[in-house]
């Protein structure tokens, strides 16, 4: 009656899960009738994530039988993912300890549900069990979500709530809750200088197909901003401190049944953060994995930018909507505009679908390059 063997080592004993059901439940004792694991269908990699399923199955509760469905999710140290084979060796053992993979986990055993704003919830945490000294597992409810077009009322909203997160108090003073080992500039040289700038500098993937055409006119703006990446990160570190998921891309904003609200999921980059950090991946997150075109950056943009400084603003941080203009300037430029190039499928056939790819991911760095310009 029990097959959780797709877990692996994700896996707890019937006991742990029994008293986990029994809190899913709302119960104080469940007998465990039956239960199962599968893996979840997602097709978007993650560089601290070892496997995510679903555990369904029956639980007894004073002779009345009743389903439940978990989430799991196996978080670990980065090291362990496939894509670090694409450090280079000699900075890997300073590389293994730049992505804070214990935030996911302690974001969901705090309390931060109890601080969120009307229209946010999170997952609720069912269980944060360690596999190893390098990894763990967590163990969420199964939220309601449905699928749906996000129009530009739907961003502003988003958009809002992110600004109202950011200054909320009780969700700022969680903001070091997870780990220090990360921030703006462990990106900046880690990630930028190890991988993305040295791809720049080489003057045969200026000649690549899937870059030749749609990145041409952009090569002397990249490497400009390439060369005055100091001053550009000093001036993005120097802006007001808030707090931010990180990751604040329409994927991880589950939108709920009431279409009133959102589900906030993966918590990894939670963290203290500069002003106006979530509207970056809010923005071109879509774009980036090829969901949403990218004609209408600068109306969304601005649309979002408004909700955002409002939103703030409903929380007490009143700041000039021109200077969180500048911040979220910077922080597209640094964290999306200067790594559009698609270095991932380089070696793959130039196919119509790869150059308009690459065209859209180019069009990101156009729109961030011409951001910082008209802001600085």
């Amino acid at each position: 009656m029990h097959d959780r063997t797709a877990l692996g080592a994700a896996d707890v004993t019937d006991e742990v899960l029994a008293a986990m059901v029994a809190e899913l439940l709302g119960v104080d004792d469940v007998e465990l009738v039956s239960s199962y694991a599968e893996v979840v269908d997602y097709a978007l990699p993650a560089i601290t994530t070892g496997g995510r399923w679903w555990v369904r199955g029956t639980a007894a509760v004073d002779g009345h039988a009743h389903d439940f469905r978990l989430f799991v999710k196996h978080v670990h140290e980065w090291s362990r993912s496939p894509l670090f084979a694409m450090v280079p060796p000699e900075v890997r053992a300073w590389a293994a300890g730049m992505v804070p993979w214990r935030t996911e986990g302690a974001v969901y055993a705090s309390d931060l549900a109890h601080h969120l704003p009307d229209g946010l919830a999170i997952p609720r945490a069912l269980g944060v069990h360690d596999i190893d000294a390098g990894s763990y597992a967590v163990w969420l409810e199964v939220v309601p979500a449905v699928e749906v077009a996000w129009d530009l009322d739907r961003y502003r909203s988003a958009a809002r709530l992110l600004g109202r997160f950011a200054a909320r108090p009780g969700i700022r003073a969680l903001a070091r809750i997870g780990s220090a080992e990360w921030d703006v500039r462990s990106y900046v040289d880690g990630r930028l200088g190890h991988q993305v700038l040295p791809i720049l500098g080489a003057e045969d993937v200026w000649r690549h197909p899937l870059v030749a055409g749609a990145f041409a006119d952009l090569r002397p703006r990249l490497l400009a901003a390439v060369d005055d990446l100091s001053r550009l990160t000093a001036e993005l570190l120097a802006q007001p401190e808030l707090v931010g998921h990180g990751d604040a891309c329409p994927n991880n904003l589950l939108v709920r049944p009431d279409r009133d609200g959102f589900t906030l999921i993966d918590f990894g980059f939670f963290m203290a953060l500069p002003v106006g950090f979530d509207l970056g991946q809010l923005l071109v997150g879509d774009v980036q994995i090829g969901r949403r075109a990218a004609h209408d950056l600068a109306e969304r943009d601005a649309t979002c930018l408004a909700a955002y400084v409002d939103g703030l603003a409903a929380e007490g941080v009143d700041l000039d909507l021109g200077a969180v203009r500048r911040a979220h300037a910077l922080q597209l430029l640094i964290f999306s505009g200067l790594s559009a190039i698609p270095f991932e499928v380089l070696e793959e056939e130039p196919t119509n679908a790869l150059r308009a790819m690459a065209a859209t991911r180019a069009a990101i760095a156009r729109y961030s390059l011409d951001l910082v310009d008209q802001t600085g």
